[in-house]
């Protein structure tokens, strides 16, 4: 059989299966659904190593170790939050204002998952639509296929021994992008996850479903003068974050901005943390092997380490070099690092002054990043407040950005999904969770006579 016939059909076969199990999981009790939740997230922690490993093997991007701490993330931190939240039945009620507020799942989730977390994705996906009541089916990129099945088979299974009626939890297993539009477009479809590039996410956007879908993230990092004693500290969280799984995560710096007093001591520490300043020859063939083009990120190097990066580039580096680093003085497609680059690679830029320093980082976020976060190093206020108004939505203060937006490092929700607002054209700038796979409807009777409307506005 045509492999996108294949995919269509087994698209079109899971949606309606889905749909049934969604049909006979309404109704469940509360406590009932969260006991399914607790027991897949019991069942897929002890495979997080094994899962992070057959991640990086079927796709090649990042790292076995970091990979596991993703999963072991969403295994941990997102259900201890959702063990917290109430999401089916009444949410909250006002008795002076005699409105009641109940939460509803919405239906069958079409779940996209990115080639950069294709194990990750799936358990922060799959805990949130359950916990919301829903059934889910999860489409994985076809480079992560193996992986993204794996994953749900053994959350699959733990739900349905817990409870849950048999396909309420599914994934692809033939994959193609007119296999992936036939489930989105399905009439059993009621809302789509979109976590990918901008292509898939416009076409989740363009199939006519509900649809919460996550933006480019071209995250900058400016450290102010006020952290002029705690660069070491600073110079560590970046390089923790941006080396993290080798910069596969979209919320990860990739722009450094210093201030011009302590620029020089600023470079000095992220050498110490494992930074490697290109020359501006080397940074040139590293923009080449990185870029096919204008908004073209070279597949094959996304998720790879340093040492392959400067290979590919021709170049050598010190031994335990973590992040490769490029001076740049300019934002744009003339100078493609300045850009969201999807591996250990970071920009640096020398501020003028305090004012200069947030106009550079307005710049960057609003290319190829507007919406999704930003960060500040500063133990000012004020400087803060100013810094605040950079257009993403998410601002984090003193944290390494892939800790403190996904919610490890702050009291942000968990999540593996960062809404990036109608800046880039997204539904929500919200961490997406759960409840934001509910429906809500309100109870509400009446406070005052209705006939009042005649005498009030006569």
């Amino acid at each position: 059989m045509d492999v996108d016939l294949l995919s269509i059909d087994a698209a079109r076969r899971a949606a309606d299966t889905a749909f049934k199990a969604y049909q006979d999981f309404l109704g469940t009790d509360p406590a009932q659904v969260d006991a399914i939740v607790e027991a897949m997230a019991r069942a897929v922690e002890p495979e997080c190593a094994r899962l992070g490993r057959m991640a990086f093997e079927e796709t090649g991007y990042g790292n076995p170790e970091d990979k596991r701490v993703k999963d072991l993330m969403n295994v941990r931190e997102t259900v201890n939050w959702l063990r917290d939240i109430t999401t089916l039945g009444m949410l909250w009620r006002d008795d002076a204002t005699k409105i009641a507020a109940f939460g509803e799942p919405m239906g069958v989730v079409a779940a996209l998952i990115p080639v950069t977390n294709p194990t990750s994705t799936v358990i922060f996906k799959v805990l949130s639509a359950v916990k919301a009541g829903n059934a889910i089916v999860c489409a994985p990129h076809p480079r992560g296929v193996r992986s993204g099945n794996e994953v749900v088979r053994i959350m699959a299974a733990a739900a349905e021994q817990a409870g849950a009626p048999k396909g309420l939890v599914q994934c692809l297993e033939h994959v193609t992008i007119e296999g992936t539009d036939a489930l989105m477009k399905h009439r059993r479809t009621s809302v789509i996850m979109a976590t990918g590039g901008p292509g898939m996410v416009k076409a989740a956007y363009s199939c006519g479903k509900p649809t919460l879908a996550v933006g480019a993230g071209n995250v900058p990092c400016y450290v102010h003068a006020s952290m002029k004693d705690d660069l070491a500290e600073v110079a560590e969280m970046i390089v923790a974050s941006k080396a993290f799984d080798y910069g596969t995560a979209c919320v990860s710096e990739q722009a450094v901005i210093a201030d011009p007093h302590i620029a020089r001591e600023m470079r000095f520490a992220l050498k110490e943390a494992g930074c490697y300043f290109c020359t501006p020859a080397e940074a040139d063939r590293l923009a080449i092997v990185v870029f096919l083009g204008r908004q073209r990120m070279n597949p094959e190097r996304v998720g790879q380490s340093p040492e392959r990066l400067a290979e590919l580039a021709q170049f050598s580096i010190p031994p335990g070099t973590k992040v490769l680093v490029s001076d740049e003085a300019e934002i744009g497609w003339q100078r493609p690092l300045s850009a969201e680059k999807l591996n250990p690679i970071m920009a640096f830029y020398e501020a003028k002054n305090s004012a200069h320093g947030i106009e550079l980082a307005h710049g960057i976020a609003r290319f190829e990043g507007w919406g999704h976060s930003a960060v500040i190093h500063s133990n000012d206020p004020g400087v803060v407040a100013d810094f605040a108004r950079v257009p993403t939505g998410r601002v984090l203060v003193n944290v390494p950005a892939i800790h403190g937006g996904a919610g490890y490092a702050t009291d942000l929700e968990p999540s593996f999904m960062l809404g990036t607002g109608t800046w880039s054209g997204s539904i929500t700038s919200d961490n997406v969770t759960a409840l934001s796979l509910i429906n809500i409807k309100r109870v509400a009777y009446a406070n005052r006579d209705w006939r009042d409307i005649y005498e009030d506005y006569a």
